[in-house]
């Protein structure tokens, strides 16, 4: 496992490890079975096992059908998270009239969730590297279900915050599940794994109002939690029984132990060669590179505090749909049903993006090098106007039906942001990938940070933002005031489409990539063991201009 270092000689993420994100190289070019093995550059003569001689034994030599199976439950397990978070606002009312709290009060609830959750997510990254992602993606969701219960069986509000905070603190979510997907696919095939995934992240948010509907129009408030453990418990026995180990360094680890037993003494795993699994220092660093790369990294700010807004509107609708379908006599049930249209959006624009990844695979299957990370933010050109578009029809459709305005005008609306808010959270993981090569699982993380966190704080916002503010349109002006902030937020999009490459050069993380490049291409890495991480390969490209 080779590790990559900066000019301070701080650790990086491996460039050999798919968990990364960062590209194996094409098949062709590895080494057969064996090869590297022969020799050993240590002064204890011990062998280590290399990817490049194993490809066949860890993720990405699973057959298709065992990967989508295996991605599949993962989609589940993405759901159930991203459901709890969005089915508690159906719990809001209930829990005001048991408690005699204020609506206010009751929505911390939501908030402290989400904001656990953006860290959590975060915290538990490097454990996933070091130890695996199956006893960690268990261990996250065993916490998460634990925890519904005293919210369950809470005998005062105050056991709701502090079950909720330990609840989004525990919930692993994509850095896991991403990296999953970077286990089981090399950078250059990922996209419609990633599209998959990033599917089940935003539909597990827009299920959870139609579901709590039903739960606050039928059950008492306690169920609203009883049935997030039995979707929770559920996913988490499918993940215990159908998915395997996916990280390649605890796969190396069994393999090198399995042919010590067939005979083969001098053969061992990379961590079982590490003198420790993981140092407080190290996972410092691994800890706070999302940070620093959220704060220093025009692009990684940028298109994350999008992605985050966009993230953000969802969750400002569970409280405005309310009051805006009610104008039409619509209950409990019928205000849930109206997030339907948020999820055929979501489809839709899942589709939307597979001729664009087809037609990018087969370009750099003919040449590697042939486009550049800015190539994948080419539909998004077309779709993140829809976010505004959508706002400022919703905005206005909320005249209701005084003024002669039908309830579906609303709803084609949200379906239009719903197509905008996929593609923007799709569209940047998957440039950041391509950008930010072994360092774009910390990109990725600064994207799932300002997503989760800024919807959290949009919880606590959102029914004073349409309650409070004067006039006659309090329906419409706060919208309207959003779709103003979509307009803004998505001019970033096109400066990074057609000045990403220049962007880039500036980039302290890019120019060590360069740098990794230079020295892989003088030591004719090039040729032989691994081809450079996708970013490294789409710099040296033309950047696509259009379709």
């Amino acid at each position: 496992m080779a590790d990559t270092t900066n000019s301070d000689g701080e650790k990086l993420f491996q460039t050999s490890s798919p968990s990364d994100n960062s590209d194996l190289g094409s098949a062709k070019h590895r080494q057969p079975h064996g090869e590297s093995a022969s020799k050993s550059s240590r002064e204890d003569g011990k062998i280590e096992i290399k990817e490049a001689d194993n490809m066949h034994k860890l993720g990405f030599g699973f057959p298709t059908w065992k990967k989508w199976t295996i991605l599949t439950v993962i989609f589940a397990v993405q759901v159930s998270m991203n459901f709890n978070t969005s089915v508690y606002p159906n719990v809001v009312i209930p829990l005001t009239e048991h408690f005699k709290i204020s609506g206010q009060a009751a929505r911390v609830g939501q908030m402290i969730f989400l904001v656990a959750y953006a860290f959590g997510s975060e915290l538990w990254a490097p454990w996933s590297e070091d130890f695996g992602r199956w006893p960690i993606l268990q261990l996250s969701l065993f916490l998460v279900n634990i925890w519904q219960i005293p919210c369950a069986l809470a005998p005062n509000y105050g056991t709701i915050v502090v079950g909720r905070f330990l609840g989004g603190l525990s919930s692993a979510g994509g850095s896991v599940t991403l990296g999953m997907v970077a286990d089981m696919w090399e950078a250059d095939e990922q996209q419609y794994a990633v599209a998959y995934v990033v599917l089940s992240s935003v539909g597990g948010s827009s299920i959870g109002p139609v579901v709590g509907a039903f739960i606050q129009r039928y059950l008492s408030w306690h169920w609203n939690f009883w049935i997030q453990l039995i979707f929770g418990g559920t996913v988490q026995l499918m993940h215990f029984i159908l998915v395997p180990e996916t990280r390649a360094t605890i796969m190396l680890d069994r393999e090198a132990k399995r042919r010590r037993k067939a005979g083969e003494a001098n053969i061992w795993g990379p961590n079982e060669l590490k003198e420790s699994r993981i140092s407080v220092k190290e996972v410092l660093k691994i800890w706070s590179r999302p940070f620093e790369m959220f704060v220093r990294e025009p692009i990684v700010l940028c298109l994350s505090l999008l992605s985050g807004f966009s993230d953000a509107l969802i969750f400002t609708f569970l409280e405005s749909f309310q009051p805006v379908y009610k104008q039409w006599g619509f209950g409990v049930i019928a205000i849930g049903l109206a997030f339907l249209p948020i999820n055929i959006g979501y489809i839709l624009a899942w589709f939307s993006f597979f001729p664009f990844i087809h037609r990018h695979r087969q370009i750099r299957r003919r040449d590697p090098d042939a486009l550049q990370p800015e190539a994948r933010l080419y539909w998004l050109l077309w779709t993140a106007p829809l976010e505004t578009l959508g706002l400022f029809g919703f905005a206005w459709a909320s005249l209701g039906p005084e003024r002669n305005v039908h309830w579906i005008a609303p709803m084609i609306f949200s379906g239009l942001i719903a197509i905008a808010n996929y593609s923007i959270y799709m569209a940047t993981i998957d440039y950041m990938i391509a950008s930010y090569g072994p360092y774009s699982a910390s990109a990725t993380g600064g994207n799932a940070l300002a997503r989760d966190f800024l919807a959290g704080i949009a919880a606590m916002y959102s029914t004073p933002f349409y309650e409070k503010l004067p006039g006659p349109y309090t329906l419409e002006y706060p919208t309207t005031i959003l779709a103003c902030l979509a307009f803004l937020v998505t001019i970033p999009i096109y400066v990074f489409y057609w000045k990403g490459p220049i962007i880039r050069e500036k980039s302290k993380f890019a120019q060590t990539l360069a740098s990794d490049r230079k020295k892989n291409i003088g030591g004719g890495e090039s040729k032989g063991g691994r081809a450079g991480d996708v970013g490294e390969k789409a710099e040296a490209g033309e950047m696509e201009k259009g379709p």
